[in-house]
């Protein structure tokens, strides 16, 4: 009786142990279609971050103007 009940109680922990794990692919692989779909709607724009010349502790440096 006691074998049995333990054999049991084994059998339902691996079974949560399974369902567990499932769940955390599951999650994963949510995470991860999101962040393909960000990348996608949101490609990173290098004119958005561009330098349009020297900046004013360049110009102090070097003596220019840029207005000339």
């Amino acid at each position: 009786m006691a074998v049995d009940l333990m054999t049991a109680a084994i059998g339902a922990a691996v079974a949560l142990i399974v369902l567990h794990k499932r769940l955390m692919g599951q999650h994963l692989g949510a995470a991860k279609l999101k962040a393909r779909a960000h990348s996608m709607l949101h490609p990173y724009r290098p004119e958005l971050h561009y330098m349009r010349g020297p900046g004013p502790k360049w110009l102090e440096k070097h003596g220019g103007d840029r207005f000339e």
